[in-house]
């Protein structure tokens, strides 16, 4: 065989560089890159990017990302969500091609995270089973079921008198220091029993504070059902803009699943002010108070997730406990105005009564539940209506007596037993009080087994009374659990185990009548006669 010369051999090799070169095709991912304009505090603005869209999540160099805000015909104001002071002009500036998303599953509870999913307790990174928007539409009005069951607080005052369902928004607002975040901590400890997941959202606060409520969740246990979203005071604006969103669409990841969960925003004034911040920086026009104009809507998109879903879906729940903080009192100034109205009734501390040592400081006259009402147990609804009747009664006569005005026999029974009833809707911090042994202290209150206890023994006659509580039979303590009233045998068991509680607490020349049972028709009665 002749050998193969020297043009047979480039042929050949000539043909297979021609097959593969026909055979692969090379891959070009187009890139959109823009450039940094200027970069000022918390904001930059940047030129190119023609297919940016509004919201989407753009990179800067060293992995800051940042939310794509003014999408202008000529530059795009950028919110940052991360340390900056390495960024200039003239930097690249990439798409993503998708919006902001947080991780969300399981593996979030107990944890510490920023709101872009980054671990802060020192505990490894986080294990995630999926990433949700922080952007999601709310329920449609046909996917969700009415609010029926309740949210119980521990917290004898807003159980008995502003009750919360599951799936309602209840908004806490008061002046500074006055024990909001002290509800909510409570609240967060007494769905251990409940089955209730919890979201704490803290926008914009102190570290210390932070740390402190944090402490407080592990000591007592409840950091196992508890995620933490956590944006400092010196963190960047575009965080504490998104965090209460980001910590919603982890609640709703739970939601979906079937669970029932709470969400605290602590609190939504630092959130307002920080869009108010990023809106300016970016030359919105200001409205009211330097607000933006669509700052109504930043929060009711926000509150409007939280629902009940029909049990086609899952039947979860999500509960909303927004906190605004007041300025001198006033609940009539602009956020304060606009979260009242967006949600379903507001828990309002006074000033006045947290001076006066009455913990939690909750004005009954200016609080209101418009939702909870349904969903509270009934035998709570037995006593509610006149017990707020009588607490209202009283605080419109207690202040003649400051004037030393002369009273007559029935008015000072009023007053006296006022008295008592604020003394028992006291409870200290981080305790929060079982359905059972609220039950028991408001039907005594209702039947005014307290009347005659003397005010200085009134805490002791509460301690003695809740501990005969394990004395009333197992099936009556079932029923207080159930929606279904108690009956007049019912009563009168729970009012002598009551009546020998609290009998060695009062003075020995007045000794306590067996009281009357009182149904559900004398309760209505009474209070007509009242009214």
């Amino acid at each position: 065989m002749e050998p193969e010369s020297l043009k047979d051999v480039f042929n050949n090799a000539f043909n297979e560089i021609n097959q593969v070169r026909k055979s692969s095709a090379p891959t070009l991912t187009p890139r959109e890159v823009g450039t940094i304009l200027t970069v000022s505090t918390d904001i930059a603005n940047v030129s190119g990017l023609p297919g940016v869209g509004y919201e989407e999540l753009v990179k800067f160099p060293g992995d800051v990302f940042g939310i794509a805000f003014n999408v202008d015909e000529k530059e795009i104001g950028v919110i940052l969500l991360g340390e900056y002071s390495h960024l200039h002009a003239g930097d690249e500036v990439e798409r993503t091609g998708r919006v902001m998303d947080v991780a969300v599953g399981e593996g979030l509870l107990g944890r510490v995270i920023d709101p872009l999913g980054r671990p802060l307790d020192g505990k490894g990174s986080v294990v995630s089973s999926n990433r949700l928007p922080i952007e999601r539409p709310s329920a449609h009005i046909m996917d969700r079921a009415p609010v029926k069951v309740p949210l119980q607080t521990g917290i004898k005052v807003i159980d008995a008198l502003i009750p919360v369902g599951r799936g309602q928004r209840e908004l806490i607002l008061g002046d500074r220091q006055t024990g909001k975040t002290a509800i909510a901590i409570d609240t967060i400890l007494n769905q251990r029993d409940y089955n209730v997941l919890c979201v704490y959202c803290a926008i914009g606060q102190r570290a210390s504070a932070v740390a402190r409520a944090v402490a407080t969740l592990r000591e007592k246990g409840a950091m196992d059902y508890t995620v933490v979203v956590v944006t400092e005071g010196n963190d960047p604006s575009g965080l504490t803009y998104i965090a209460p969103y980001a910590a919603t669409s982890i609640a709703e990841y739970f939601m979906e699943a079937g669970r029932d969960v709470l969400i605290v925003y602590d609190d939504l004034t630092n959130h307002a002010r920080a869009y108010r911040e990023l809106s300016l920086l970016l030359r919105r026009p200001p409205g009211r108070e330097a607000y933006p104009g669509d700052i109504f809507y930043i929060h009711s998109r926000l509150l409007e997730r939280a629902t009940h879903l029909l049990d086609e879906l899952g039947g979860g729940s999500l509960t909303a406990l927004p906190i605004i903080e007041t300025e001198a009192q006033n609940i009539a100034a602009y956020i304060p105005t606009n979260l009242i109205s967006i949600t379903d009734g507001q828990i309002y501390l006074s000033p006045s009564l947290f001076e006066l040592g009455v913990l939690p400081a909750v004005d009954v006259g200016k609080s209101v539940s418009r939702v909870g009402g349904k969903a509270q147990l009934a035998v709570y609804r037995g006593v509610a209506g006149s017990l707020k009747l009588a607490y209202s009664q009283f605080e419109e006569l207690e202040a003649f007596t400051r004037f030393g005005a002369r009273l007559d026999e029935n008015t000072r029974k009023i007053i006296e037993h006022g008295r008592r009833i604020r003394a028992l809707l006291k409870q200290p911090e981080f305790s929060p009080v079982p359905v059972p042994e609220q039950i028991v202290i408001l039907l005594a209150l209702d039947a005014r087994l307290f009347d005659s206890v003397p005010l200085d023994r009134i805490i002791d006659a509460e301690h003695s009374l809740r501990e005969a509580v394990v004395d009333i039979p197992a099936e009556v303590r079932e029923r207080f659990n159930a929606d279904a009233e108690l009956s007049n045998k019912d009563r009168e068991i729970i009012f002598e185990i009551a009546r020998k509680a609290v009998e060695r607490f009062q003075p020995e020349s007045k000794p306590v009548t067996k009281p009357e049972v009182k149904t559900e028709a004398k309760s209505r009665q009474e209070n007509m006669e009242n009214l």
